[in-house]
């Protein structure tokens, strides 16, 4: 799953934000003695990710509730269809309700975007990848997102992977001295990607010993002319502006993977709804 200490972080900083001195309008619309049940349910079809995480946001918050997860993650799951329930005391269901749906809905989206681009590409030999086209502070849990839909993982930050983009061969002077400098200074367990954009730059970083290239916003001649040149010696990564209409025709060049920061960067949360079903009032006696 999700590493306990980050997951921790990130619903602690979702609660303080919206709850921060208090909820006023359930203050003072609730005695507090109310409760019940409320359960989620999925609006749209759409792919689950995240429903732990959801049940974690009210635990957190209050630990005498009881949470229930009808669905796993990765599921594919039709409108209509019950996600989780969760009971006990409905003041802090009602509290914890917008922070948990916000992270819950914004991962589903993530996992169900991603399956489309999965899917559309099913039979070829590409792989889709995420970016770090990622929510600041979210990128964890928008990762685990992509792999819930059926992706694949780039390097998660600029700390555990190489990759030399347009503008570190700028200002190194150029793809051979970029690879160069770069080879001499991290660990021989470390491979080196290098962005391309033309055949002449191709030709640059495979004289320069890249161990993969990401061929960027080029055309689907070129691609192909790329995979026929480098002959499966290396990996090829397609990236820029690879949107779902066009996603099937770039793995059909024989591209390795195809890398998608629409997955993350431009999501649309998943239509999921939590709605109070049962209300039980405990009269405190004197």
């Amino acid at each position: 799953m999700l590493p306990r200490q980050l997951l921790e972080r990130v619903i602690r900083t979702a609660l303080d934000e919206d709850i921060g001195a208090g909820d006023i309008t359930t203050g003072a619309a609730l005695s507090g003695e109310e409760t019940g049940m409320a359960r989620a349910t999925a609006k749209a079809e759409m792919v689950v990710a995240g429903i732990d995480l959801f049940g974690e946001v009210f635990l957190t918050l209050d630990p005498s509730l009881r949470f229930t997860a009808l669905r796993r993650d990765g599921e594919k799951v039709a409108a209509g269809e019950l996600l989780a329930e969760v009971s006990g005391r409905l003041a802090s269901i009602l509290q914890a309700e917008r922070a948990a749906l916000n992270l819950f809905q914004r991962m589903s989206g993530i996992a169900t975007m991603t399956r489309r681009y999965v899917d559309a590409i099913s039979g070829t030999r590409a792989k889709i990848l995420d970016t770090r086209k990622t929510a600041p502070g979210l990128r964890i849990l928008d990762k685990y997102a992509v792999r819930a839909g059926g992706g694949h993982n780039h390097r998660f930050a600029l700390y555990d992977g190489v990759l030399i983009k347009d503008n570190h061969i700028a200002a190194a002077g150029g793809i051979v001295p970029a690879v160069m400098r770069v080879r001499e200074r991290i660990p021989h367990t470390l491979k080196i990607e290098v962005e391309v954009k033309s055949a002449a730059e191709l030709e640059e970083a495979l004289a320069a010993g890249a161990d993969a290239v990401m061929l960027d916003n080029m055309s689907l001649a070129d691609m192909a002319r790329a995979v026929e040149r480098v002959a499966g010696r290396i990996p090829l990564e397609a990236s820029g502006n690879m949107t779902l209409g066009r996603i099937k025709d770039v793995a059909g060049t024989g591209v390795d993977l195809i890398s998608v920061g629409a997955l993350t960067h431009s999501v649309t949360a998943a239509d999921i709804s939590l709605n109070v079903t049962q209300v039980e009032v405990e009269r405190k006696g004197i």
